[in-house]
């Protein structure tokens, strides 16, 4: 195809030729015979935009899932009427996701067997790290005996055990074609070289339009109750022999300093990333810097979860949650990500989010960890394998395009998915305007 009338982010105005891969870009290009011809009418073209830390199942599957953080549900009474109102999916469960103890407290198997008794139900923490399963759904994995219910999502003991249904990849794919996104990461821990396939299979077969990188086998989350600084140590050593990166789940001070800790033991290596580090405290910063590890982080809970924060974290330590500005000023490659469904899906929300800093209350979060707009912007721009670096509208690059109806100073005024005219993935075009 033939993009013509395009302006690139620096005000540069040229056609651009795209097959799999882009062949020209140059001002004034012949349309050839049979090429489809997109008019950008002086709209910005951007590199397609690639969400670096996501998980594409459990996102395609929260799209078919009741909702009852502390956004959707205001108590114990209305968190039970919600869950006795779900219908239950194609695999016989009610699934519920996003839940946080300030809407009705930690839960375990006896408080949902008091509110649903008979239908297998499983609750997901908006952490994503632990669900919390009734009698029923206790039974049906195979654990009828255990005394709480509550179950790490990284346990396969279990997880095997549910019913493999493959709800919304589709739907997922089509919102995120017109966010603008051509390519994502999956960080979803444990998957294996089937689930890989799988993946990949389902872009081949076009029902995911995105093309995928996985991070597994090559992630690790870490614990604040199982941080064992030997054991990391010696599996990021035996990852790097291979020749292999790692990527270090830390949401905590605590994992944060044992994940740097072993990587300095273990030797840098290309590749290495640090997944969110949600908290950064001041002594850390140099660490990371001298890590060599990327950072892969999501400001858009700073609109998403600031409200709690402000509540929850002494005023001190406001500066270290969701840092940007003062890692990339450190020397930190910094890349950003939304960890859908844990985040919301809308990388330009991310980015406003990085900009502002600004909680849903419109309080402002750690002012000094502002970006600029094409500073967010260009975070989401990065190759899967060096995601800190944007990449660029250039011969030979990949044929995957973000247009948008605006110009570059409009775009970058706005950060709305709104602007999105057209998403091209090698070549073709995926998603055509609103």
């Amino acid at each position: 195809m033939l993009i013509r009338r395009g302006v690139l982010l620096d005000g540069t105005r040229t056609d651009i030729r795209v097959e799999q891969r882009i062949t020209e870009v140059a001002d004034g290009l012949a349309a050839r015979r049979g090429e489809t011809v997109y008019d950008a009418a002086g709209g910005t073209v951007l590199p397609g935009l690639h969400d670096h830390h996501l998980h594409l199942r459990a996102a395609a599957a929260a799209l078919h899932s009741v909702r009852v953080g502390p956004d959707e549900v205001t108590g114990p009474e209305h968190l039970a009427r919600v869950l006795r109102a779900a219908a239950t999916g194609a695999d016989g469960w009610v699934r519920a996701v996003g839940y946080h103890e300030s809407v009705a407290g930690p839960l375990d198997r006896t408080a949902l067997d008091g509110i649903c008794p008979a239908v297998p139900l499983r609750i997901q923490h908006r952490s994503g790290v632990l669900w919390t399963l009734n009698s029923a759904g206790l039974a049906l994995v195979g654990l009828p005996d255990h005394p709480d219910g509550r179950l790490r999502s990284a346990d396969t003991e279990w997880t095997a055990a549910l019913p493999r249904t493959e709800p919304g990849l589709a739907e997922l794919s089509a919102r995120l074609s017109g966010y603008g996104v051509t390519g994502v990461t999956d960080a979803t821990p444990g998957l294996t070289a089937a689930d890989v396939a799988a993946l990949q299979q389902a872009h081949r077969r076009g029902e995911l339009a995105q093309s995928v990188h996985c991070l597994a086998p090559g992630k690790r989350i870490l614990h604040d109750d199982d941080l064992d600084l030997d054991a990391l140590t010696g599996w990021i050593t035996g990852r790097h022999v291979a020749g292999e990166p790692v990527a270090l789940h830390c949401v905590t001070a605590a994992q944060l300093v044992v994940a740097l800790a072993a990587l300095e033991a273990a030797g840098r290596r290309p590749g290495d990333r640090l997944e969110h580090a949600a908290v950064v405290p001041d002594v850390s910063v140099a660490a990371v810097a001298a890590s060599g590890a990327t950072v892969v982080t999501q400001p858009n809970f700073v609109v998403e979860r600031g409200g709690a924060y402000l509540r929850a974290v002494p005023a001190a330590e406001h500066h270290e949650l969701w840092r940007v500005a003062s890692l990339r000023a450190a020397g930190v490659p910094v890349a950003l990500s939304t960890d859908a469904p844990f985040g919301h899906p809308d990388p330009w929300a991310a980015m406003r989010a990085a900009v502002a800093r600004r909680t849903a209350s419109g309080a402002v979060l750690t002012a000094g960890e502002k970006v600029t707009a094409a500073e967010a912007l260009t975070m989401f721009l990065g190759d899967p394998l060096t995601p800190a670096t944007p990449r660029r509208i250039e011969p030979g690059a990949a044929g995957d395009l973000c247009v948008l109806s605006g110009s570059p100073q409009q775009v970058l005024a706005d950060l709305d998915a709104e602007q999105v005219a057209a998403t091209v993935v090698a070549g073709e075009v995926v998603y055509a305007g609103r």
